[in-house]
């Protein structure tokens, strides 16, 4: 499965199983199994950096295993070569995503007069507050 011009993924890292989907389908659904679950071997992977590796454990989120592989499950429609298709294309998508390094965060500072703006609106507003006690005569 190739996923962009870089990473190519090889047939023995992808295992999948099928089982009967839930959902609408009549008696076909208690008949075919045709949901789909597919299991990408991501630590064990070649193929991968390891920052990519990091980056696509962070977004698979609970989709990761204890033991570093990439589950996704796919019961959409009632064929099951249709929910192959879906399967390979979202574990496609999320790689491409891991692929991504997100951008530095620059450091900055509030100019000089935005805190000189700031700072004079929060005495006003002190000074409006202050005036709303007892008055005494």
């Amino acid at each position: 499965m190739k996923v962009n011009d870089q990473i190519t993924i090889e047939d023995w890292e992808l295992t999948e199983s099928f089982t009967r989907a839930s959902g609408p389908g009549g008696q076909n659904v208690n008949k075919v199994s045709t949901a789909v679950e597919l299991r990408f071997e991501a630590e064990r992977s070649p193929n991968l950096s390891p920052a990519v590796k990091a980056r696509l454990k962070r977004l698979a989120g609970r989709r990761w295993t204890q033991d570093g592989a990439v589950v996704i499950f796919v019961q959409e429609t009632r064929h099951q070569a249709r929910n192959r298709e879906i399967a390979r294309e979202r574990l496609a998508d999320l790689i491409q995503k891991a692929t991504v390094a997100p951008k530095r965060r620059l450091a900055t500072k509030p100019t000089y007069g935005s805190v000189k703006r700031r700072l004079t609106a929060k005495k006003v507003r002190g000074e409006v507050k202050k005036l709303r006690g007892k008055v005494e005569e």
